[in-house]
């Protein structure tokens, strides 16, 4: 059955079923373009998620156990409020301004960002690996709707260097001292992709199109792909997902 993506009920939801790890490869990608929303509504989204991103690295730097963990955190966090900035450029660039293109869009974010920020400074560094992974992915195929003259250069922000490696150092070395993290921060990983989905889901215009069992099947595979990815990540730490 397909997923009913656009349900406006707020809910928890599963996330589909991915194809087995052996055959995770390569494969023709499918777009998001017909449901790319306006530039602005686009711009002030992302700039917010970015912005609460950054806000859980922040208090994973704050609250890490050692100078090396924070060292080492407070240059993912320099990447992630970088990424921030230059969204807020474009904002500015587009006519904006970012404070108001960001608005509409702090309640829902704030929610996504309390219910994910983690009950300890392990399932920070889980949340904020896997879903800064999962957005990055997301926004960067998102932005292929967006006008030539920008598109490429919004989707260049999502793509760059995010710091992940710090993470799967971090959490790896972690679950090596105490094997025992392993089920709670593999069950923490799990739990997180149904909330990121869906701030993913509301990032969607779908007012573009008319047809809604079309736009649900067409948007599945879409979110296969990026499940396919967030397990990867999860593969990285050692954990199943």
């Amino acid at each position: 059955m397909v997923a009913n993506w656009f349900s406006r009920t707020p809910r928890r939801i599963e996330a589909p079923r991915v194809r087995a790890r052996s055959d995770d490869q390569v494969t023709t990608k499918v777009d998001l373009v017909e449901f790319t929303p306006d530039l602005q509504q686009f711009l002030g989204r992302a700039a917010y998620v970015q912005l609460t991103l950054f806000e859980n690295l922040s208090r994973a730097v704050s609250t890490a156990p050692s100078t090396s963990a924070k060292t080492a955190l407070g240059r993912a966090a320099e990447l992630s409020i970088a990424k921030h900035r230059q969204l807020a450029e474009e904002i500015t660039r587009a006519g904006g301004d970012p404070a108001t293109a960001m608005e509409p869009y702090t309640t829902a974010v704030d929610t996504f960002e309390r219910s994910t920020h983690g009950a300890d400074w392990l399932e920070t560094l889980v949340t904020c690996y896997l879903t800064a992974g999962f957005l990055d992915d997301f926004f960067a195929r998102l932005a292929q709707g967006l006008a030539p003259d920008v598109r490429g250069r919004v989707a260049a922000i999502f793509t760059g260097d995010s710091g992940s490696e710090v993470f799967v150092q971090l959490l790896t070395q972690a679950i090596e001292n105490d094997p025992r993290l392993a089920s709670r921060l593999a069950m923490w990983g799990r739990r997180l992709v149904g909330d990121t989905m869906l701030v993913a889901r509301s990032a969607l215009d779908d007012r573009k199109t008319g047809n809604r069992k079309s736009d649900e099947a067409r948007i599945e595979p879409v979110f296969t792909e990026l499940i396919a990815a967030h397990t990867r990540r999860m593969d990285a730490l050692g954990l199943t997902a």
